[in-house]
This record gives structure tokens, sequence and C-alpha cells, in this order.
């Protein structure tokens, strides 16, 4: 009977480690083709998309060319990062003095409001797209002052993710504000000195996701700075670039920007993975 659950047993995980190996394999295909691809010589094919994957001839070209006076790569990649960073380090700021306020606190309409901004949640930002295209115009935030735009627009709603980072706030125990609010101290106090170390770990889950957001965003952003290529981010200039330049001449220095968009994000994952899980698991305890 112990050999027959073993044997299964066994069987079943081969089963899975088979699966795995198999979506593993199809999810990273894509990236290791964009870095071969990337350090094909522009001798191959005019930089432009060939029918093999292996360069030929390995050349830094394309990695060049993204650097050199030609390319205004430097400063689109500036500009995501300067988005990024204000971006993350504002509203995480802005969802932790919420969520602290959401988990500690009772007033009138905390219920309500809770419901309210969950159910906003479900509708998908593109509907507000156009109404808000126009009232960053009004303001002189667009094209031009595309940036402070863009962080305006990632920090302003960014209150309304409360929910995981709640989630988080309600697994300390009450008992230590109380203690410390009868020793005298402030909410304030109470709030940076004592459960802001103990948050180690949703504080990098908030950061790191509210880093994501403006580093992907390609739909919002193209709105915003449209037309005025000083302001775009990454995503918006090399998909412009391609669009202009046709793939026949930009696909291999398409597919080294790639790569350099994808360094940031892998180390930032890399060196807090831990602390990433521990946030998300952490603040799905409660709700």
């Amino acid at each position: 009977m112990k050999g027959s659950m073993k044997t299964k047993r066994a069987i079943s995980n081969t089963i899975t480690y088979i699966a795995l190996v198999i979506i593993s394999i199809i999810w990273l295909f894509p990236f290791v083709c964009m870095f071969l691809q990337s350090f094909r010589s522009m001798d191959e094919g005019g930089g432009g998309m060939v029918d093999y994957l292996l360069p030929k001839q390995f050349s830094l070209d394309s990695y060049a060319f993204l650097f050199s006076e030609e390319s205004k790569f430097v400063r689109w990649y500036g500009n995501t990062l300067i988005i990024a960073f204000f971006v993350a380090v504002l509203s995480t700021m802005m969802v932790l003095c919420v969520s602290y306020a959401l988990s500690r606190m009772r007033f009138k309409g905390r219920t309500v409001l809770m419901r309210f901004w969950l159910i906003l949640g479900m509708f998908p930002g593109f509907l507000t797209m156009i109404c808000l295209y126009f009232l960053l115009k009004q303001f002189g935030l667009t094209q031009e002052g595309a940036i402070p735009g863009l962080i305006l627009i990632g920090v302003a709603s960014s209150g309304m993710t409360y929910y995981v980072t709640k989630g988080y706030f309600d697994t300390i125990p009450k008992a230590l504000d109380e203690a410390a609010r009868i020793d005298g101290a402030s909410r304030a106090r109470v709030f940076f000195t004592m459960i802001l170390p103990m948050s180690k770990p949703i504080i990098i889950y908030a950061l790191l996701t509210a880093f994501m957001n403006p580093w992907c965003d390609y739909v919002f952003a193209s709105y915003v700075a449209f037309g005025y290529s000083d302001s775009y981010n990454v995503a918006v200039a090399m998909q412009r670039w391609v669009w202009t330049n046709d793939y026949q001449g930009y696909f291999t220095r398409f597919c080294a920007g790639g790569m350099l968009i994808a360094v940031p994000i892998t180390i930032l994952f890399m060196c807090l993975q831990k602390y990433y899980v521990e946030g998300v698991t952490g603040g799905a305890v409660k709700g």
C-alpha cells in the first residue's frame, strides 16, 4: 500500500515538474530571443528581423547606438526613472497613511468609504483617460509638462489601493498602539516609530508595485506626452521609434532597449523578493 502511494506521488511529481519546465520554456523563450537578437551585428540584415535565432556575428552595435548622440534613449530612460521614482515614493507614503488610518481608526463613513473605493477599483483606469487628459491640459501638464503630469496621476489615486497594506497593518496587535497612546505618544509618533519599523515587507511590496506601474505604462503616457518626444518614457518612445523607422532598421536596437528596460525591475525583484512575498502573504491574512 505504501509502495503504491509512493509510486503515485512520484508520478504526480514528475508530471508536475515536466509541466512546469514546459511552461518555463514557453515563458522564457521570447526573452531569450530578445537577448540574443540584441547582440546581433548590424551587418546581419541591416538590424532588421531575420529568420534565425542565434546571431552569426555578435556585436554591441545596438547598445552603442542607444547611448549615441543620434538616439534620445538616455533621455527617455531618465524620464521613466524620474516618473517611476517619484510615483513609488509618494504613492507609498500615501497608501501607508491611508491604510494605517483605515486599520486603526474608527470614524463615521469608514466602511462605506472602503467599499466605495473597492467598487471604483473594479473599473479599468482607461475609462477616465480622456477626462484626465483635458484636465491636465488645463494646467499645462501635457506634452512639455507630461512628466509632472504623469507623476500627479500616478500618485493621486494611490490611496485606493489600500487593501493589501491595510491587511498587513491588521496583523500588527493594536495593543502596541494602545500602550503607546497611554504613555502619551501621538498617533503620528506611533505610526512612524512603532508601526513602520515592523512593516518593512509591506513597505517594500508597496514600493515595488508602485514603481512597476509607471515603468510599464504605455497607454496613458502616450496620451499625455503626445507629439513631444522629449517627454516620452521608454515604452512610448520605443513604440514611436519602430513606427517611424520600421522594424527592418531598428529591430535589434529595439531588443537592446528592451533588455535595458528589464534591468532595474529584475534587480529589484532579485534583491527584494523575500520581502515582496512576505508583504503579499502578510497583507492577505485580513481584509
